[in-house]
This record gives structure tokens, C-alpha cells and sequence, in this order.
């Protein structure tokens, strides 16, 4: 394969059998959409859809020390988390800029390593995170291993999520918590279940063999018809994390901000054991947030029709005051929303006379507390 040839995932033949529109992401060949966004979207907020994940980047850690090694090379306390749980953590750069965000999950233990664990990148820092990880194992007795070619991965999300998956596997779905994994079988396939997501619904996500995929799709997409499921492609994961206001890496988490500017200090865990990379720098990052607060992480809401886009300039009194890092139009909302870093002054949600420079209109929005959208539980 050439570098400039994108990869493509276990179920590409799929997609495009489906009449999806492809586009290349972090060089995988990836459905955008199938059909309309806004339907694909609205499926998920009120039935389920289905989405092909696989280019995530899957590496695992295994070993006698491989706990000491992910607390040493994350800013989280891996070390603290259960078999079958998993945490949302991140890896910095040592001067305290944020390299990814992780979700790692605590696998069941082999009798060859005493401990397993699963780290899943974003797919544009897979190999970022790979090579950080490995360099960072030096003096540990743990293994790193990239499993990306490993593992497919297929999200199903939505309120009818867990009654389809459900239909599928002998499972115990009702005891598995959010962000926790267990192995299981789902129509017959060998998967890592998961109780996560990027949606802001329930859902799952299916770790399975890059063989197994898809058979496990079409079980899915058959099991689901009744509840209304259908495959979605990035276009809609993308509006529905927006309005879940969950961060995008390359958008609202960068190697310029520290989990302190990026509003998540709280995943930095200074009480753990032990030295961990950024440390120092991230120590000096939060006496720094707390004499002199950065921007905050806002939602904004449109007053009029025009979208924002990440990079435009949040203003205020003729001033800058922020950025916006990313927008669209929200089907949930009826209205375009965005999320934006704007300084302190102008974060309170109803703050007056804030808009968004939209090709040299300054365009009216209101400032609003994340998420835009909470599911009912």
C-alpha cells in the first residue's frame, strides 16, 4: 500500500454496497453518511444507529508492571481501575500539552501476564500514542503491542441499543455498567462489549476480529430493523458529539492546551504513585488555572440561521474574546450551536452581547452551559 493510499476497514465492500459516501479520515477510507445526516443523527437521539469504528487505534499493555507503566506514561490512575472497568485519561507531552485522549479499559487477566489493558487512541494519534507508549515502557516489565489490524470495532448507539444488542448475546447487558467492558459472545462472534460511546446516548461498542465484522454487522443491522436502527456514517457521530459536548481532539483538546485550559484538570491525578510525564509542568499549569483562569469551554446557540466553524472569532464590545472550535447545525436544537474557548468574563451562561465574526458579520449567540443535550435516564 502506498502512503498516500488510505486504509480501509473490514466492512468497506459494506459501505459501499450501502451507497455511502466515503471520505478519507486520519487515512482511512470512512463512511461519512449513508444518506441524510440529520436522519442518520435523529435515529440515534430516539432508535439506534450502527457505525463502523475500526479505524480507532487500539494498542495493549501487558505485564507484571504494565499498571506502573500506564501511570507513569498517563496523567490518570490507571492502577486504581478494576478488571472489566475502563477511564477516560489522557496522554501529555512533558511540558504538559495534551498528545490524545484515551478511553483504557482493564481486560481479565491471563495466566501468561498478570495484567491486560487496552488502550483506544483517536485514530489521527494512534501511532503518536504508540510511539510515546513504547518509548515510555523503557525499564518497565510490561509489553506494548500495536493491535490496531487486531480488531474491528461497531458502535451500536441509542435508546434502543440495549434491547437489540440484548436479542444477540447471553451477555449480562443490565449489569454492565458505563465504561466498563466484558467479554462475551454476540450473535455467535467472539467481542469485547463495551458500555461506551461518543453520542451522548447508551450504547455499546463491539471489539471484535476484522474476520468477524461483518457478520456481526448484518446480525446487527437484521436485529435492529425493527427498532429502527440504521448505519450511520462520521458526518452525524460528529453533530452528535458536538451536542453531548464532548471534545474532539484537533479541535478542543490540542498539544497547545493542558487538560487545565482544556476545562479537564480533573483528570489529572497528581495523588498517585509515583513520577508520570508532565508532572511538573502540568502542576505549574494548575496553580496557573487557579491564580489566573484560561478560557473556558462554552456552548453557544445561534440567534440567527448562519453557522459557526472552528477557527472564527468570538467577539464581544468589538473586542475578541474567544474562538470557536467547533460548529454545525444541531438537529436536536433546530439551531446552529457551537463550542468555544472564550475568556472568563464572557463564560456565564446568558452573558449578553457575545456573537460569532462570520465573515465579517458579527452574528448574535447566546452563551450557554455543556452539553447542548442530556439524555433522559
Amino acid at each position: 500500500m502506498s502512503s498516500t493510499e488510505s486504509r480501509r476497514t473490514a466492512l468497506d465492500a459494506l459501505h459501499r454496497s450501502l451507497g455511502a459516501t466515503m471520505t478519507d479520515f486520519a487515512g482511512w477510507d470512512m463512511p461519512l453518511r449513508y444518506g441524510s445526516e440529520r436522519d442518520e443523527h435523529n435515529a440515534v437521539r430516539t432508535k439506534a444507529g450502527l457505525f463502523d469504528l475500526s479505524h480507532m487505534g487500539e494498542i495493549t499493555v501487558t505485564g507484571p508492571q504494565a499498571a506502573e507503566l500506564l501511570n507513569f506514561a498517563l496523567v490518570g490512575n490507571i492502577a486504581s481501575v478494576g478488571v472489566g472497568r475502563a477511564r477516560y485519561t489522557m496522554i501529555c507531552q512533558s511540558d504538559g500539552g495534551i498528545l490524545d485522549d484515551l478511553i483504557v479499559y482493564r481486560l481479565a487477566e491471563t495466566e501468561a501476564a498478570s495484567s491486560r489493558y487496552l488502550v483506544v487512541a483517536n485514530a489521527s494519534n494512534a501511532q503518536v500514542v504508540l510511539d510515546a507508549l513504547t518509548e515510555r515502557a523503557a525499564g518497565f516489565d510490561a509489553e506494548v503491542r500495536d493491535d490496531r489490524d487486531a480488531y474491528a470495532l461497531i458502535a451500536v448507539q441509542g435508546p434502543q441499543a440495549p434491547g437489540i444488542l440484548a436479542s444477540l448475546t447471553d451477555a449480562d447487558l443490565d449489569g454492565l455498567k458505563y465504561y466498563a467492558g466484558l467479554p462475551g459472545t454476540v450473535a455467535g462472534v467472539p467481542a469485547l462489549i463495551a458500555r461506551t460511546g461518543y453520542t451522548g446516548e447508551d450504547g455499546f461498542e463491539l471489539f471484535v476480529a476484522p474476520s468477524d465484522a461483518e457478520a456481526l454487522w448484518q446480525a446487527l443491522t437484521k436485529a435492529g430493523e425493527p427498532a429502527g436502527l440504521v448505519p450511520c456514517g462520521l458526518s452525524c457521530r460528529d453533530t452528535l458529539r458536538l451536542e453531548a459536548g464532548m471534545p474532539l481532539y484537533g479541535h478542543e483538546l490540542s498539544r497547545e492546551l493542558t487538560p487545565f485550559d482544556a476545562g479537564l484538570g480533573r483528570v489529572v491525578k497528581f495523588e498517585k504513585e509515583g513520577d508520570f510525564v508532565g508532572r511538573e509542568a502540568l502542576a505549574e499549569a494548575a496553580t496557573r488555572a487557579a491564580e489566573n483562569p484560561p478560557r473556558v469551554l462554552v456552548g453557544l446557540v445561534a440567534e440567527g440561521r448562519r453557522v459557526p466553524r472552528a477557527g472564527y472569532a468570538v467577539v464581544a464590545g468589538g473586542e475578541v474574546i474567544g474562538e470557536v472550535t467547533s460548529g454545525a447545525p444541531s438537529p436536536t436544537l433546530g439551531k446552529p450551536i457551537a463550542m468555544a474557548y472564550v475568556d472568563p468574563a464572557h463564560a456565564t451562561p446568558g452573558t449578553a452581547g457575545v456573537g460569532v465574526d462570520i465573515r465579517g458579520s458579527h452574528e448574535p449567540y447566546e452563551v450557554v452551559a455543556l452539553p447542548f443535550y442530556k439524555r433522559q435516564k
